[in-house]
């Protein structure tokens, strides 16, 4: 597997990766306009195919996961951590000293995978997530310190 950092040039990769993930789906446009925000990294993972994405934001000695997303043809096989891994080494290198994410209160595996890599609940945001017809559920809000001077 192969992890590159990618810009606003790519966002119709991220975009593409994306709507095999996600049932509601982001854009292009939508990663082209946080890409080239202040702060904001994406990272694309590909075997012979585009299998993945991360898109992160550091601002100050915060960072946060924007969108994190494994094609279905290759989940379950270290993709999404290896993102993680890279992102978490990223926003160190930017000087985050903490890094938080949203995650789906009903994804066991995501919440694991992030658990995993030493995140731990800090809160909870009831109805954050929009299912459409089968309603709200609720966000897990995770925050791993990522060392030297985190709180």
């Amino acid at each position: 597997m192969n992890l590159v950092v990618v810009h606003a040039g790519q966002a119709a990769a991220l975009a593409s990766v994306h709507a095999q993930a996600f049932e509601r789906p982001w854009e292009a446009a939508v990663f082209e306009t946080l890409l080239s925000g202040p702060g904001a990294f994406a990272l694309l993972a590909a075997t012979d195919d585009p299998a993945g994405i991360a898109v992160c934001r550091v601002a100050g000695d915060e960072a946060e996961v924007l969108t994190l997303g494994v094609a279905p043809w290759a989940r379950r096989s270290g993709v999404a951590r290896a993102l993680m891994a890279h992102a978490i080494s990223l926003a160190r290198e930017a000087g985050a000293r903490t890094f938080l994410l949203e995650v789906d209160a009903e994804n066991a595996a995501a919440i694991g995978l992030y658990g995993g890599l030493g995140f731990a609940q800090a809160g909870r945001r009831k109805g954050y997530y929009d299912r459409g017809g089968a309603g709200r559920t609720d966000a897990l809000v995770m925050r791993l310190d990522l060392g030297e001077g985190s709180d």
